[in-house]
């Protein structure tokens, strides 16, 4: 019974190196191996989307598709299997984008076309940042998720007053112009008023009145310092992570790479690095 758990453990640790390590040179051709594989699934879903390919190579393309989806399959359950907290590593970014990248294909079964949301695996490309050892890359999207979730208390309560402006700014509008200059409902002044307050304006609905215009004039300038307060609010908080940064490294365990580069011990699980 030891010697069977001494076994798995050790297929475990030996899965674990050439999956999650791009140090090792197997693990440096498995991320190269896994790259191309997504690269040419993603061009087999693009070349699928066009009529004339469709029409002449279809079937060759749908059997192309099933081999991608099946690989990574394996693969995925491989990388679960190879941790010791699998349901860790399943909520990770990265474990979301590697279940979303086959669920697709799965999904086309019920509804037909799903399978071209498979355009997402094209997200786990960003593991090629390990293969060419630019590692520093992932440490600068853990810093920026860092202050993304440092600033989603501040960034709701901007996005909640944003919304409250543009229905008080849309009801004003539907009062001033009326449906007669497009401003047919509530809910529509309010996507002019979004419109506007963003500065994109698709000029698909304008006002007409002076009045109108007026109000127009001061949605636009408002729109401009808008913009730049959660700008604001994200490089405080990035600026925060920055100096607290810490270095990549891989836990066996539950697959967090973000410790300090003298850490002996994962700060989420325990185990040691």
């Amino acid at each position: 019974m030891k010697d069977t758990y001494s076994r798995v453990r050790q297929w475990q640790s030996k899965c674990h190196e050439i999956i999650f390590e791009a140090n090792t040179p197997t693990g440096k051709w498995f991320d190269i191996i896994l790259i191309v594989a997504i690269a040419l699934s993603v061009i087999t879903v693009m070349l699928d989307s066009v009529q004339a390919i469709h029409s002449q190579y279809g079937e060759i393309l749908y059997y192309l598709e099933w081999f991608f989806t099946v690989l990574f399959t394996f693969e995925y359950i491989l990388r679960l299997a190879s941790i010791g907290r699998p349901g860790a590593y399943a909520r990770s970014f990265f474990g979301v984008i590697d279940l979303l990248a086959i669920l697709p294909t799965y999904v086309s079964l019920i509804y037909p076309g799903g399978h071209y949301l498979l355009v997402i695996r094209l997200l786990r490309i960003l593991r090629v940042f390990r293969v060419l050892k630019l590692v520093q890359y992932i440490g600068e999207s853990h810093l920026l998720m860092q202050a993304l979730k440092a600033s989603r208390r501040k960034i709701t309560i901007f996005i909640f007053t944003v919304l409250t402006m543009v229905t008080i700014l849309g009801s004003i509008m539907y009062l001033i112009e009326g449906g007669a200059n497009g401003f047919t409902s509530i809910p529509r002044s309010i996507y002019w008023a979004i419109v506007t307050l963003t500065t994109v304006g698709y000029g698909d609905i304008t006002p007409q009145t002076i009045l109108g215009q007026i109000v127009s004039v001061i949605v636009m300038i408002m729109g401009f310092g808008i913009i730049a307060v959660p700008t604001g609010i994200v490089t405080v908080e990035m600026t925060q992570a920055f100096k607290s940064k810490g270095a990549i490294r891989a836990c066996l365990n539950c697959s967090a790479d973000t410790h300090e580069i003298d850490a002996v011990y994962c700060k989420y699980c325990g185990t040691r690095l």
